[in-house]
């Protein structure tokens, strides 16, 4: 996401990273003692985000007496569980056929209705526990704006027949009902899947903390893990912090986007950078322009596509890419995002949204998500190293962390499920490349993407020469 930068109108009050604007609105919360000192627990959980905290849940409500520790650097849903689009969605990241060939066909299948089914699990967990999120399940919108966009998505609903999708689970949907449900400039076509919930990322992430220290989970903040390794001579795996050493049965690395600073982690996950901007709050008048009454979630079928809701409160939240990556896997802690970036996502606003061009911008953030090589999630447990991990979510996390909490629990019990049977248990991926060559490969996949993206705007109706190029180079 790049190009010339305008002048972007800006609310009173504007503020550019301070985590996002998920905390602004609700506040940071107050930190939890660090840990106190070495310690010794069953299962340690390295990471306070959402796959950290849906482990500790599902592990704390199994089985009662489990000793759990989850270590966090800075508060529980610091990273991108506080700073995502809200989109608690049934895409599942990677290729389909690339997780068939490790178990079948039929597991991919299973894979992605086990996804359908995390979604109404989340949902359902907010109700039981009294967690509001402003959760609203009005489905998922990806929006075609050109012909080749057009053509891609009608490819992609008739590939996902393949995939267990039926008709009720994405369709396409005829222009009366497409403008019905929101009226973006410009589209040609729009696929719509019910599987998919709007919801206030840091309020599900500060609820879920709460439930899960409420069971009895000692959740350490301020506490930085420098180091995982596997089973000693004691037979106890260990999670090295600067407040002291914790052993434990199982150690199960939750760091996703801060993979990298484990010791030795540097070339597992790229940690990957994602934008976002919302807007003031909107006038009636400008919504009855852009209707969106359904409060569905709304994606593009650019290749640098763009991620959208209809916040609670009546403004528009959207992000991209931005700059993607960070020389040396390094991370940005507090989410200042770039001038350039902030106005190429208000560019892209206006675009889909005419009657919103003259919205100000009230709040900017950016956040990191793991990226494995082969770009496909992964969720596994070593019963002889007493290691255990799960991520790479390549930002379709928010739904995927809850369903592998809920592996990670099978796992750890030794517990033969379906869940255990799901073709991402399991997989091993090569690591990235030194640098320079992974800055060089990641900046050239985004720059052919955009590229791509331009010349499809005026373009012939099929997917632009640079992006089969940048998918040759990802290896996606």
């Amino acid at each position: 996401m790049s190009g010339a930068t305008h002048d972007v109108p800006t609310a009173a009050g504007y503020v550019n990273g301070e985590i996002s604007y998920w905390y602004r609105e609700i506040g940071l919360p107050a930190r939890r003692a660090p840990l106190p000192g070495p310690r010794d627990y069953d299962v340690a959980i390295v990471g306070g985000g959402y796959t950290g905290l849906w482990t500790a849940y599902y592990l704390k409500t199994a089985q009662p007496d489990l000793r759990i520790a989850v270590l966090e650097r800075e508060f529980a849903g610091f990273g991108a569980s506080g700073r995502n689009g809200g989109w608690l969605s049934a895409e599942f990241a990677g290729s389909r056929e690339r997780h068939a060939a490790a178990r079948g066909r039929q597991a991919m299948i299973d894979l992605q209705h086990a996804m359908f089914a995390a979604v109404d699990e989340v949902i359902d967990f907010t109700r039981a526990e009294g967690v509001d999120a402003d959760v609203h399940k009005g489905g998922l919108l990806h929006v075609a704006t050109n012909p080749a966009q057009d053509r891609r998505l009608r490819a992609e609903l008739e590939d996902l027949r393949t995939w267990g999708f039926a008709e009720k689970d994405m369709r396409l949907l005829d222009p009366a009902e497409r403008e019905e449900r929101v009226r973006v400039a410009g589209a040609l076509s729009a696929g719509y899947s019910p599987h998919c919930a709007r919801i206030q990322p840091a309020k599900l992430a500060l609820g879920l903390a709460r439930v899960v220290a409420g069971l009895g989970v000692d959740v350490f903040e301020d506490t930085t893990v420098t180091e995982i390794l596997p089973r000693g001579h004691d037979g106890r795996a260990a999670a090295v912090t600067d407040r002291g050493t914790v052993t434990a049965e199982f150690v199960i690395r939750a760091t996703e986007g801060f993979t990298a600073s484990i010791k030795g982690q540097r070339r597992q996950w790229l940690p990957m950078n994602s934008s976002m901007i919302v807007t003031e709050p909107l006038p009636d008048a400008v919504w009855r322009e852009i209707g969106w009454d359904g409060y569905e979630l709304l994606g593009d079928e650019a290749h640098a596509y763009c991620y959208a809701q209809r916040t609670a409160d009546g403004r528009i939240a959207i992000g991209g890419r931005g700059v993607p990556y960070r020389y040396g896997s390094r991370t940005d802690a507090r989410g200042v995002t770039q001038p350039q970036t902030v106005a190429a996502l208000h560019t892209i606003l206006a675009t889909l949204f005419p009657a919103a061009a003259e919205a100000k911008v009230h709040h900017s953030w950016c956040g990191v998500l793991g990226v494995p090589r082969d770009w496909c999630s992964t969720v596994d447990l070593d019963h002889r190293t007493g290691l255990g991990w799960a991520g790479g979510y390549v930002g379709s996390g928010v739904t995927t962390t809850n369903l592998a909490g809920r592996t990670l629990r099978d796992l750890v019990l030794r517990r033969d499920t379906g869940l255990t049977a799901l073709p991402w248990v399991g997989r091993r991926v090569r690591r990235w490349e030194p640098e320079p060559l992974r800055w060089i490969g990641v900046h050239a996949i985004y720059t052919l993407f955009r590229a791509a993206d331009r010349a499809e705007k005026a373009g012939p109706p099929r997917t632009s020469a640079y992006a089969r190029l940048a998918g040759l180079i990802s290896g996606r």
